[in-house]
This record gives structure tokens, sequence and C-alpha cells, in this order.
């Protein structure tokens, strides 16, 4: 039963196939198990490279299936449409398109079972490009937000720069007025004289000053603090916001594009192997001689091309033959007197008839 099963995969006339010997039966058993297997695997690696699409087991097994019965009739097709013919070179120029056919199917096939088959190499590779995403992302955002960032900083920035520049000033204040009371700068009189009070009240007014200077300030610096927190947090949850985006980055082109990435060798050997099960079979019927299957099959279709072409010459003797009976008996209806007559008496009614009706008209427009 499963020769059988295996027969009908390599499409065979099966009324042919099993007049056959059985060597010949085996050969297009095994023609046909290839062709199975080959639609299994196209199955597999497309349910495998649609569930990285889907992330759904069953949608990515039922659409895998469907392409799995595609890859199977086309190959059962490619297969079973090849004739050998006299020449190697006639039977080669006919397989040329289906060897395309199953070079295109076959790098189809095989890039989602290389994508399984390296996929610890495919998510490091993954990861990587994930890192440099985030990096770039935050970078990005970062500048987004740095221009109201670095002004805020240089409203604060200026704030507490009066206020250093007012301690500075009560600080040199300070000191003027000591040195002046200890005699040690100033008028180097020692004690509190009037060049003291005067300095002394310098001081006092840079104090008040400085008070509510950096009262005004502070509460300035407070506010850009606060909004400088509230931008830092919009940063950070535009970046928190886009890192789903970059999670997810994980699909089936981007598994592609990171398995190109890798050493190409491994790849390329994936895919001639596959290259190589997929034209095994066409490989197989171009290199086997003709066989008894091979000759049956070109005597029925010669018996068919013989019988049609005998069934069109009869056919076209039956339109002349009939064509040419027909030419003597109106032949001989031409030359029918009584006809004649007939004929001619019925014109002459036709054209009085016709000239009656033309006067009658002529008489109503006058």
């Amino acid at each position: 039963m499963l020769k059988q099963f295996f027969i009908t995969c390599s499409g065979a006339d099966k009324q042919i196939i099993t007049s056959c010997a059985n060597g010949e039966q085996n050969k297009y058993a095994g023609i046909g198990a290839t062709v199975f297997f080959t639609a299994l695997l196209a199955w597999i690696a497309a349910a495998y490279a649609l569930y990285t699409v889907f992330d759904n087991v069953y949608l990515a097994t039922f659409f895998g299936f469907i392409w799995g019965l595609l890859i199977f009739n086309l190959d059962r097709f490619i297969v079973s449409t090849i004739r050998k013919r006299d020449k190697f070179g006639q039977e080669l120029l006919q397989a040329t398109p289906r060897i395309v056919l199953a070079v295109i199917i076959a790098i189809v096939i095989s890039k989602p079972l290389e994508i399984k088959i390296f996929e610890k190499e495919i998510n490091a590779e993954i990861l990587k490009q994930k890192n440099q995403m985030a990096i770039a992302n935050k970078k990005q955002v970062s500048d987004f937000f740095k221009t109201d960032l670095d002004k805020n900083k240089a409203k604060t920035d200026s704030l507490q720069s009066e206020i250093n520049k007012k301690e500075k000033e009560v600080k040199s204040l300070y000191d003027s007025f000591i040195t002046e009371a200890e005699g040690t700068a100033g008028t180097k009189k020692m004690g509190k004289g009037p060049i003291y009070k005067e300095k002394r009240a310098q001081y006092d007014i840079a104090v008040t000053q400085l008070d509510t200077l950096r009262k005004r300030n502070q509460q300035k610096i407070t506010e850009n603090d606060k909004l400088a927190k509230t931008l830092q947090t919009d940063l950070d949850k535009k970046v928190a916001d886009t890192q789903p985006v970059i999670d997810g980055f994980d699909g089936l082109m981007a598994r592609i594009n990171a398995l190109n990435k890798l050493p190409f060798l491994p790849s390329l050997f994936i895919m001639l192997l596959f290259l190589a099960i997929e034209t095994s079979p066409i490989i197989a019927k171009l290199l086997s001689p003709k066989g008894e299957y091979d000759f049956k099959l070109e005597d029925a279709e010669a018996a068919i091309r013989t019988n049609l072409a005998q069934n069109t010459h009869q056919r076209e003797l039956l339109r002349t033959t009939d064509a040419g009976i027909y030419d003597d008996v109106y032949a001989e209806i031409r030359s029918d007197r009584e006809l004649y007559n007939y004929k001619k008496k019925k014109a002459i009614e036709m054209l009085e008839l016709q000239a009656d009706r033309f006067s009658e008209k002529q008489k109503s427009v006058m």
C-alpha cells in the first residue's frame, strides 16, 4: 500500500505502471517518495516561518500544510511532465525550466529551516541588534529633550551664579570692615571709626540684598528642578514606551537579516542539500535510460496521436465529399426550367408590389 501511495506521488499513470515490472514500479515509488518527503519538509519549514509571524501554532500549522500541498503539487507536476526523448539535449532543454523552478522552491524551503537550525546564533545576533537599537533610541529621545533640559539647566546655573556672585560681594565687604576694625587695611587705624561704620553699613545692606536674592532665586531654582524632573520623567517614559517595539524586533525578516550576517558557508551547504533533494527526482529521470514505463507511455501517446490523425483525415474527407455532393445537387437544380419560371413569377410580383407602394407614397406627398 505504501508503494502504491508513493507511485501516486510520482504522478505516473497507474494503468500503465501496474502493467510494468516490479523494478520499474520501485523506481517510480522512489521518485514519489522524494516528492512526498520534499513536501513534508516544506510543510515543516513553512509552519516554522509562519509561527514567527503569527505566533500561533494552529494558524502556522494550517497555512504550513497548505504550502506543503502546493509544493507537493508543483513537484508532482514537474516530475510527471518530463518525458524521455531520443536525445539527452532535448531532455535537458525540456527539464531546464523545471530545474529553475525546483531551485527556487529549494531556496524557499531551506531558509526557514536554516533559521531554526541556527536559532541560537540568530538569537545572539538579534540581541546584539536590540541593544544597539535601544542605545540609539535612548540617544534619539535624549536629543529630542536635550534643548529643553539644557535651557532649564542654563537658567538654574544663571540663578545660582547670581547668588554666588552676591555671596562673594558680601564676603568681600565683610573682610573689608573687619580689617578696617583691626587696622590691618584701609585707614590702618584700629577701632570702629567712621570708615568702619560706613563699611559695616554697606555690608549690612549687601547681606539684606543677598537674603532677598537667595530667597527669590532659590524659589526659581526649585521650580526649575521640578521642571527638570518632569522633563526627565517624560524622557524615561518615552524610552519605556518605545522599548516594547524594540523588544518585538524578532520577526521573520529580522531573523533572515540576522541569518545573512552569519558565516555564509554553513547556510550555503544547507541550501545545497535541499537543492539536491528538490532536484533529485528530475535528475534521476534525466540520467535513467528509457524504461518499460516510458516505452508503454510513448506507445499509448503514439496510439492516441494516430487515432486523432485518422479521425481528422476522415472528417476532412467527409467534408469534401459532402460539399461535392451538394455542388452537384445545386448544379442540377439550377438547370431546372420549372423552378426558374416559378422564381421569375415571384420576382415580377415583388417588383409590381414595390412599384405600387412607391406610387401611393408619391401621391400622399403631393
